[in-house]
């Protein structure tokens, strides 16, 4: 029996050992280009509606939080010269046109309670310590940049911090239009008002724009920096019209 030859051998192998031409990867690149070009198309608009979902559960955790926290009087605030919720919102809307006693919101951990003051707020914590909800707890807030507390609460910030401007709503030819930020007026005739006491309405209707600070440092916040930052701020991230009665 003839053995067979093994004279072809090494040229096969020689020709299973090449690689691709350039115009195979050429080729091969066309095709992932358009396959990739086809999964954007299709998943991007869905991607995009997610992060519009998640924004807008933000949006609402943070304007909860903030009129939530307008109403509610907390020892040491105001040197305990608001008697209720709502002269407390009344100051805290008029006095909103400077970086000074701008209105932060933002989420911080926090465990035990406050002991100096006792304001019902949790202690920060500064290091994360175990695990959210069974050690610590993130708690919503929101702060003036004057109350002591809030710098306390900025080491131990979870995700993004932002800040407000409200603006009154008052009526103009039948509607409801933003007035003038820092300014508490008669909603009806326009007249301004400077206490509490002597606005007539139950109401205090607002226009609450939300923008993000760009450093949770407390350096900056308390700086020049942010202070040209909030004097020229017109872009908010959001808005939402809230109101506060007495």
């Amino acid at each position: 029996m003839k053995k067979p030859s093994l004279n072809g051998i090494p040229q096969i192998r020689k020709q299973l050992s090449k690689g691709f031409t350039l115009m195979e990867t050429v080729i091969a690149i066309g095709v992932l280009a358009v396959l990739l070009t086809g999964f954007i198309a299709v998943f991007t608009p869905a991607a995009q509606g997610i992060r519009r979902s998640i924004s807008s559960q933000q949006a609402d955790r943070l304007a909860t939080t903030l009129e939530t926290e307008l109403v509610t009087l907390r020892d040491g605030q105001l040197n305990n010269s608001a008697k209720t919720g709502f002269e407390k919102a009344f100051d805290w809307i008029d006095k909103a046109d400077g970086a000074s006693e701008a209105i932060f919101v933002y989420q911080y951990r926090g465990k035990g309670s406050r002991t100096s003051p006792a304001d019902g707020t949790l202690k920060p914590l500064d290091a994360i310590e175990g695990q959210p909800g069974k050690d610590y707890t993130i708690q919503s807030m929101a702060r003036r940049a004057s109350d002591p507390l809030f710098k306390e609460d900025l080491k131990a910030i979870e995700g993004a911090v932002f800040y407000v401007k409200p603006t009154q709503l008052i009526y103009k030819t039948n509607e409801m239009v933003p007035g003038t930020i820092g300014t508490i007026a008669d909603p009806k005739d326009g007249t301004a008002v400077t206490a509490a006491a002597n606005y007539k309405d139950a109401v205090i209707a607002f226009s609450a724009e939300f923008y993000s600070v760009p450093s949770k440092a407390e350096n900056y916040i308390t700086g020049t920096e942010f202070k040209k930052r909030f004097d020229t701020a017109k872009r908010p991230v959001f808005s939402r019209n809230l109101a506060v009665r007495r």
